[in-house]
């Protein structure tokens, strides 16, 4: 069991609107996740989201592929 603490940052897309999400990929080799949090509740609950999906959801993002808001 690791008991490596996940290094939290924010994209440097982020305009610091305060709406952002963490995540902490330096977990992604020795357990396989890559936890997200609320960049405004860093107390709050974390979502471990497996890497392959993780990706996935990046490369949506890159190609346009899931819309806006």
């Amino acid at each position: 069991m690791t008991t490596e603490s996940p290094r939290w940052f924010t994209s440097s897309y982020s305009a610091n609107g305060g709406n952002c999400v963490e995540v902490a990929a330096n977990l992604v080799a020795s357990r396989g996740i890559v936890p997200v949090r609320d960049s405004k509740n860093v107390d709050g609950p974390v979502i471990d989201v497996r890497t392959a999906a993780f990706s996935a959801f990046v490369a949506g993002v890159r190609d346009g592929k899931l819309g806006t808001v």
